[in-house]
């Protein structure tokens, strides 16, 4: 009979066969990494230094949202809003301006100027000085406020203002920015604004004092200019409301604009 077989492995080496290395395992130790190794790597980039974050750098950037005209009962109507700033990542000084025209005349106009500060990703706490030139006479505000972009990136600005005769004051503005192409984007906007207290020679009532929501269809010849077209509707409120009916205006106010946004 023939003999079980046996259980002893196979010597591969004896038979003149050399085991393969698996291609995982190294086949010599890594050698630990040097700070000369790092520097002759980063030698063209000019080391890791070259990667920090360059927070000193100066910029700078001017936005029209809005320089648009309308056909009002007293004449051509035209609106303007608009911010600049200049400073660094972190710190920067703001301007920030809207008004409106009716037939020549400012009807309303307004100039702050803010120290901004980064606190939060994408968001800035801002405080300084608003100057209103109109309705009425002029007068100043202390303001305070943030300024960012909300989550589902709805772009929100509140600021809260404290006037020389006690006069006290709030704005949030709240817009979003659809893209239907690449170039044509629908943006609707809300605009609010509160008062502390009675101001008849202004017009302005106390509580909330006017709503303004919009909703404007762009197109973008280039990222820096795009006109565009859209309908505003404006209401005012309370006490605002109350004075705005004893000058015999109307306290809601429809209309198709026509401008173009630009920035630089």
């Amino acid at each position: 009979m023939p003999e079980p077989a046996t259980s002893k492995p196979m010597d591969h080496a004896a038979m003149g066969h050399e085991m393969s290395i698996p291609p995982t395992a190294p086949r010599e130790p890594i050698p630990v990494l040097t700070d000369a190794d790092r520097a002759a790597a980063f030698a063209d980039a000019g080391g890791h230094e070259a990667h920090d974050m360059h927070d000193d750098d100066i910029h700078s950037f001017v936005l029209f949202d809005r320089l648009e005209a309308w056909n009002a009962d007293a004449g051509t109507g035209f609106e303007w809003e608009g911010e600049a700033w200049i400073g660094t990542d972190l710190d920067r000084l703001w301007l920030r301006s809207e008004g409106e025209r009716i037939d020549g005349r400012t009807e309303a106009a307004d100039l702050e100027v803010l120290y901004g500060r980064s606190v939060a990703r994408w968001w800035d706490l801002v405080v300084g000085v608003r100057h209103d030139l109109k309705p009425g006479a002029s007068q100043d505000f202390a303001a305070i406020g943030v300024m960012g972009l909300a989550p589902y990136k709805f772009e929100v600005s509140a600021t809260a203002y404290i006037g020389e005769s006690g006069q006290t004051a709030a704005r949030a503005e709240v817009e979003y920015e659809t893209l239907i192409t690449n170039r044509l984007i629908l943006q609707p906007l809300v605009e609010i604004n509160l008062y502390g207290r009675n101001d008849e020679r202004r017009g302005i009532g106390s509580g909330l004092s006017t709503v303004e929501a919009g909703l404007r269809l762009r197109y973008e010849f280039t990222r820096k200019f795009a006109p565009y077209v859209g309908v505003v509707r404006e209401r005012a409120f309370g006490r605002t409301a109350d004075f705005r009916r004893g000058e015999g205006e109307d306290i809601d106010d429809t209309r198709f604009v026509a401008g173009i946004r630009i920035w630089f």
